[in-house]
């Protein structure tokens, strides 16, 4: 490499790299795919074509910025990382002195949300959601949020779990390894990328009585124990999206009938989806929504619809009386802050109740956030039978409403 040579092929060396890590279990498939996607379509256009000589801290600061302003910090804090390996990997093989991207300011970050984990009441009303509604229970929404609660596994964790990797007697499962999708590969299973996720858990007594009510004879021993509708492994992307149904379907039976109503009042009077936005200066995707019930329509942008349609004077009250209706919130309404992800900090704040430490709580979640101390002296990946418990006696009541459930999930 020298100085002369474009960034985009020092770009392409780097990458070589991060691939052979990937290919030594250094790295997870899934960061090569995001590097890759990003210089694509992002730093090879902006500044592929300049000799790494002149990749000065100014330039290189411009198309870091230019990539958050037009596209999102997200994108341009991944760029920067691909840069700082680039440059570092060009200051080795002596092309430049020096790193440019070492210089340049962060590129903001995300505003934190407090930490929120489901109560004794969310949980409840979360199972009650899942059992109402047929979409959730044919996608076996239930066990998977058991099991997750029950564990603190990543849901690519929980996918992963295999028949051979449970003891049905002692409820100790190996949850060392998650499921990904890559691309050209499909589905895999792979060991999970830290040392922190390689554990074994002991399941709450209750959790063991599910898993072995989910087993048969027939069962084989490296099935997964949440499979598709052909016995494989399930795509962690559909289960989120079937999670996102869940706690935000399409709409109480009010709001789908509104949104019907709002979408014939638009056609009589003509209007495009597109015009509509245009001429009210709303988001591009909001009269979508609005149309398939999706969200709640509120008094003012009723009445800002109902002065475009035209509508007269017994529409508009009509109208009116069914956008209020239709505001009526429903339990979904109510968990739509709730993700798997939130039921790993639940579990954290259950066990963080029952008295369990910081590094005992970091173990169960497959964590490493802690001092060079505690990872050095205090064991690590040993079974922990006292989180079970702690679990147990949290989450019992939610599975003994279940304790008949309906034959096995349909996948199909």
């Amino acid at each position: 490499m020298k100085s002369t040579d474009r960034v985009a092929v020092a770009i392409g060396l780097y990458l070589a790299e991060v691939k052979a890590k990937v290919d030594d279990g250094w790295r997870a498939p899934g960061t090569y795919e995001t590097y890759v996607y990003q210089s694509t379509k992002n730093l090879v256009p902006r500044i592929g074509e300049l000799q790494l000589a002149e990749a000065s801290i100014p330039r290189v600061n411009r198309v870091l910025v230019g990539i958050k302003d037009e596209v999102g910090v997200a994108s341009a804090k991944t760029c920067k990382s691909i840069l700082t390996g680039t440059f570092a990997l060009a200051v080795r093989y002596g092309a430049l002195t020096h790193n440019p991207v070492r210089e340049i300011e962060p590129l903001g970050k995300k505003r934190r949300t407090p930490a929120r984990a489901l109560d004794a009441e969310d949980r409840q009303q979360w199972f009650e959601l899942l059992r109402q509604d047929e979409g959730a229970v044919k996608a076996d929404l239930i066990d998977i949020s058991k099991f997750m609660l029950a564990t603190g596994e990543r849901i690519g964790e929980t996918l992963a779990v295999i028949w051979s990797g449970i003891d049905r007697e002692t409820g100790v499962v190996d949850c060392s390894h998650q499921i990904q999708r890559l691309v050209g590969q499909g589905l895999v299973r792979r060991a999970v990328k830290t040392a922190a996720g390689e554990r074994l858990l002991v399941l709450p007594d209750w959790a063991l009585e599910m898993v072995n009510a989910r087993w048969t004879p027939e069962t084989p021993p490296d099935s997964p124990l949440f499979p598709d509708s052909i016995g494989g492994f399930r795509d962690p992307h559909n289960v989120q999206r079937a999670l996102r149904s869940a706690r935000r379907p399409v709409g109480t039976r009010r709001r789908a009938e509104l949104g019907k109503t709002l979408k014939g009042f638009r056609r009589a009077g003509g209007f495009t989806q597109d015009e509509v936005v245009a001429k009210l200066g709303w988001r591009k995707t909001r009269i979508s929504l609005i149309e398939t019930g999706r969200v709640k329509v509120t008094p003012e942008e009723a009445a800002a619809l109902s002065q475009l349609y035209g509508l007269a004077r017994s529409d508009r009250s009509a109208l009116m009386e069914a956008v209020e209706l239709a505001g009526l919130p429903s339990l979904a309404d109510e968990l739509a802050w709730v993700t798997s992800h939130k039921f790993r900090k639940t579990t954290a704040t259950i066990l963080d109740d029952g008295g369990q430490s910081a590094r005992m709580i970091a173990d169960q979640l497959g964590q490493a956030d802690t001092t060079t101390t505690m990872n050095a002296y205090v064991g690590r990946k040993v079974l922990n039978p006292e989180a079970a418990r702690i679990l147990d006696e949290a989450l019992r009541s939610i599975h003994n409403q279940d304790r008949q459930p309906p034959p096995g999930p349909d996948l199909g």
